[in-house]
């Protein structure tokens, strides 16, 4: 595997931390019979492996700022470079035994993403991206994106809002409109893990709203370095910043927008 010296330490960060939770999801099956539950476990799971995780890039890069889903955000020396990171990506899978979650790293430099990792433990799938090198799984496949023409063949992903969600109903309008469109749409449950897809080819394209910048800084730049299309869910919105947005290969991303847009 060649990749910049940053990248090389945010793989070693996942691998580290997935280390770790690869072990507590091992128990996870154990307390879900448990008087106490899986709740408090899985999020001492969670706050140890963004520990880790920042440990080892604060360590390696001190002077870099630093935003993480369970810590919040910290400025650092250097402005213009921040890690954004999503140590679980997929809690509910992970809390119900189902191994569909991964970790989100990015690399932001003067408000760009330039080095991404979604590595998936329980599969030992690493992802990983760098701005102007391409997007890859493991150590030396290139990933692009598929090459489906055809919406009636392609398969998508999105998120279904749950709880309070306030997005639901436009959500259901969305599937309403695109599944008689195309082949099926799948909700697994985890979005770094859903944009990493669309980027080696295994959906077509992705769509969600209300999500936040770790849980989609290092897709982004997985798909587009893939060969890969995203934009916001609507005209100006920015779609790590903003948290909604559209992904998806080049030669659907259009029609695929605009059936979510309604347009």
């Amino acid at each position: 595997m060649q990749g910049s010296a940053n990248l090389n330490l945010m793989i070693k960060a996942a691998r580290r931390a997935g280390r770790s939770l690869v072990k507590d999801f091992r128990e996870v099956e154990n307390l879900q019979v448990s008087a106490k539950g899986p709740g408090d476990f899985v999020s001492k799971a969670d706050h140890e492996a963004e520990r880790l995780i920042r440990e080892d890039l604060m360590t390696g890069r001190p002077t870099y700022g630093w935003l993480g889903e369970e810590s919040g955000e910290t400025a650092g020396a250097d402005p213009t470079r921040r890690w954004i990171v999503d140590p679980l990506d997929g809690t509910t899978n992970f809390l119900h035994g189902m191994p569909h979650w991964s970790i989100s790293i990015a690399l932001e430099h003067k408000g760009e993403i330039v080095s991404a990792v979604v590595y998936d433990p329980a599969k030992d799938e690493m992802f990983w991206a760098e701005k102007g090198a391409g997007s890859w799984l493991n150590d030396s496949r290139r990933i692009r994106v598929s090459g489906r023409r055809a919406l009636v063949e392609a398969i998508f992903a999105t998120g279904v809002p749950f709880g309070v969600k306030k997005t639901l109903p436009a959500t259901l309008q969305d599937l309403a409109r695109l599944t008689p469109a195309c082949a099926g749409v799948r909700q697994w449950g985890s979005a770094a893990l859903d944009l990493a897809y669309v980027a080696a080819g295994r959906f077509d394209g992705y769509w969600e709203r209300e999500l936040k910048p770790w849980d989609v800084a290092a897709g982004v730049l997985l798909v587009k370095e893939a060969g890969g299309m995203v934009s916001g869910l609507r005209d100006g919105q920015n779609p790590i910043e903003d948290g909604a947005l559209i992904a998806g290969n080049d030669g659907l991303f259009d029609p695929f927008r605009k059936i979510i847009r309604n347009l």
